[in-house]
């Protein structure tokens, strides 16, 4: 089965086609087009050519196609789900809960286009400003470049594009190279909702080439990315003067004060974990207990992660199934051997079979390990002991990555002291790093990124804010 580009409304047979397989079976999904410089350049000029279309078009009708667009994939749910799970070994449970949180995302975005608005300035507040009336609007920026991992090929596509649509622009997509097909029935399904051609252009192949192009193309206004942070410094050095939002990596900390009710909040802790077998930005990667709890807190969090079941994405019963790549599930076995040479105690997993690595806990590993410094998108969690919050604070913040943290703790005291001092772009108090809607504002800081998503905030990354003044 061919899979080619969508360029401009229509399906474009690329010079060049390559295997895609699953990552759990190895089974040929599909041959893939992998787009060259020129076909690149087509999907440029189908969305330059749709620009003033888009940006002319009414809000009510930009919100009826994402409308439209929402019943479209309820309608196909069970097809979306099975292709999340085919092409990113996502178990098929957590497949649909991602299908459920693509349709609430493009409702949003219906929503929100409705209510891009801006305000009047009173000019007279300043000395010469009288006899004016002055408001501001939003517009358009134009061309949108969007870059999605393979982590949510749905859900991260839905949060570039449906807010792109909904304020107007048109879209270049390049979605990951192992999750193409979730992307491609996209394209089909916004052609249904009445998506104008050249609107969304799909180009799959070469991240560096398509990027490269992408990002440096003066067409592009835009730039909106999730990724490695090495690829986002590297298109934030390249855009100039663009719009670009970035969301990059993460090793989300946990902390668990003393007194809390660990039997309440285990689960939801391992599940934070090992959830999509860790390739999630926000996955809780480090969790520092206080030492009151440390012995109980492993011991309930260990037997907890025995109960994980590993297996085929499509099994409905299976938990945790496999990383993306071989490559990847090297990566996590080299990165746990480190962490046992540098004294960590390995209480879980630690074991692989074909790309499924087991669910891994690591205690007392050191900071300077890469299972506590760097990103592991694995399912590894370490387990520090802490003698204060403050010290566990201390410890989240000794990171070059700052995208979210959770805190369990009955103090009101220290929830509020915890929210102001950790450096993130988002504190969960009581409940795990791991939390995110659709609708909330969501990035981070340090190397996480720059900018915010969450439908109404990416809107306003993605429209210029306007001033006109009239002089009575």
């Amino acid at each position: 089965m061919k899979k080619h580009l969508w360029i401009g409304g229509q399906w474009l047979e690329a010079r060049e086609h390559r295997p895609l397989y699953a990552p759990y079976s190895g089974a040929h999904l599909a041959d893939v087009a992998y787009a060259d410089a020129a076909e690149v350049e087509q999907a440029l000029a189908a969305a330059e050519a749709a620009r003033p279309l888009m940006a002319r078009m009414p809000a009510h009708e930009r919100a009826a196609i994402l409308e439209r667009l929402a019943a479209l994939i309820r309608a196909n749910a069970e097809r979306c789900a099975e292709l999340i799970a085919l092409e990113a070994a996502k178990p098929i449970t957590t497949a649909k809960l991602e299908v459920e949180r693509t349709i609430a995302t493009y409702k949003f975005a219906a929503e929100e286009a409705k209510r891009i608005h801006g305000e009047t300035i009173p000019l007279d507040a300043a000395p010469g400003g009288e006899g004016r009336i002055a408001y501001t609007m939003r517009q358009p920026l134009g061309v949108v470049a969007a870059i999605t991992p393979f982590n949510f090929p749905m859900n991260l596509v839905a949060h570039k594009v449906g807010p792109a649509i909904a304020a107007g622009n048109t879209i270049v997509l390049k979605p990951a190279g192992q999750t193409p097909l979730t992307a491609l029935l996209l394209a089909e399904l916004l052609e249904q909702a009445g998506l104008p051609a050249g609107a969304l252009n799909v180009v799959t192949g070469s991240g560096s080439l398509i990027g490269d192009l992408l990002v440096t193309d003066a067409r592009v206004k835009a730039v909106t990315f999730t990724g490695s942070p090495e690829v986002g410094i590297a298109i934030r050095s390249k855009a100039g003067l663009r719009r670009v939002t970035l969301e990059l990596g993460s090793n989300s900390a946990l902390l668990v004060d003393q007194g809390v009710d660990v039997d309440a909040m285990i689960a939801r802790a391992v599940t934070g974990a090992f959830s999509f077998a860790g390739q999630v930005c926000i996955s809780i990667q480090r969790i520092y207990v206080h030492e009151a709890l440390f012995d109980t807190f492993v011991q309930k969090f260990v037997a907890q992660t025995a109960k994980l079941r590993l297996g085929d994405p499509l099994d409905p019963a299976t938990d945790v199934s496999a990383l993306i790549s071989a490559r990847d599930a090297e990566r996590a076995l080299a990165w746990i051997a480190e962490a046992e040479q540098h004294g960590a105690v390995v209480a879980a997993g630690n074991r692989r079979d074909g790309n499924v690595v087991a669910p891994t806990v690591l205690l007392h590993a050191p900071a300077s390990t890469r299972v506590a410094c760097q990103e592991a998108f694995a399912p590894i969690v370490l387990i520090n002991r802490i003698a204060s919050i403050e010290e566990g604070i201390s410890l989240v913040n000794d990171s070059r990555y700052g995208l979210q943290a959770g805190v369990y703790t009955n103090d009101l005291r220290t929830a509020f002291a915890a929210a102001e001092a950790l450096e993130v772009g988002g504190v969960m108090i009581n409940d795990i790093p791991t939390f995110r809607v659709d609708h909330m504002p969501y990035g981070g800081v340090k190397e996480s990124g720059t900018g915010r998503e969450g439908v109404k905030y990416a809107i306003e990354e993605l429209t210029e804010l306007k001033l006109v003044s009239i002089r009575k």
